[in-house]
């Protein structure tokens, strides 16, 4: 079911919680997020099916693009961000890679590597990705977008409104 909102963040197609740091991993699971791997790219998220796969490869249909620094969404010729199919070792996909979040000593420079992007489930006929401000993905429940584009509110909106207009003895 998709969400009953004009726009909504990417997150909501998200197949995987995504833990943004070590300390949020272990409120959520109540366990040690596995040690940091820094020659590996991060990953904010695991898949707990992916180690008892009988497959060497986990495919996931569904991922956001990004460009080479692992964090900005590829442009499509639509000018719509990319979703292609994201391909890791089992293991990989089975397990966390977050970064500390202590700073690094004075004399050493962090090797930051691209984010792999969290596996993403279908859209849905009336949905869209797109860019909003600032280059942040969204998805566009196009069904409702729509209908404010055409007259600025939603059919929730005028409801809403009339119902007060009733309330306040306002004649529409």
């Amino acid at each position: 079911m998709i969400p009953q909102f004009p726009t909504y963040p990417i997150q909501e197609l998200y197949l995987f919680p995504y833990y943004r740091t070590r300390e949020e991993y272990k409120r959520a699971t109540g366990e040690e997020a596995p040690p940091y791997k820094p020659y590996k790219p991060r990953k904010h998220w695991f898949d707990p099916a992916a180690a008892n796969s009988a497959n060497r490869y986990i495919t996931y249909s569904h991922a956001l693009v990004t460009k080479a620094d692992g964090v900005t969404p590829a442009i499509g010729p639509d000018r719509k961000p990319v979703i292609d199919q994201l391909i890791l070792l089992k293991e990989d996909a089975a397990e966390l890679n977050i970064p500390p979040t202590e700073p690094v000593a004075a004399d050493e420079i962090p090797v930051i590597l691209p984010e792999i992007q969290v596996p993403l489930r279908p859209l849905d006929p009336r949905e869209e990705l797109d860019f909003a401000f600032g280059g942040a993905v969204i998805v566009k429940n196009l069904d409702l977008y729509e209908e404010i584009s055409e007259g600025g509110f939603g059919s929730q909106d005028r409801k809403l409104l009339k119902a007060i207009a009733e309330k306040l003895g306002v004649s529409y």
